[in-house]
């Protein structure tokens, strides 16, 4: 299963499952970010951090390592 941060731009992807621990993973919930959402890829900054998303109509910033942790489908 892939990450959100190996999905080029351009891209939706549903997502599958969140990983990580507590409040990482409360504040990705949070953000809006759950499982079954449809998630955009808008555009990804030249060294890969951050990457811009839209998630549930509105723009989001999220950091590699925050992507690392919502696999998708």
């Amino acid at each position: 299963m892939r990450t959100l941060r190996d999905i080029p731009c351009g891209r939706t992807v549903r997502v599958a499952k969140l990983t990580g621990e507590g409040p990482v993973k409360r504040r990705i919930m949070d953000m809006g970010i759950t499982k079954g959402v449809e998630v955009s890829v808008r555009k990804v900054a030249p060294l890969g951090d951050p990457m811009q998303v839209t998630v549930r109509g509105y723009e989001l910033s999220l950091r590699k390592a925050d992507a690392e942790m919502i696999m998708v489908e």
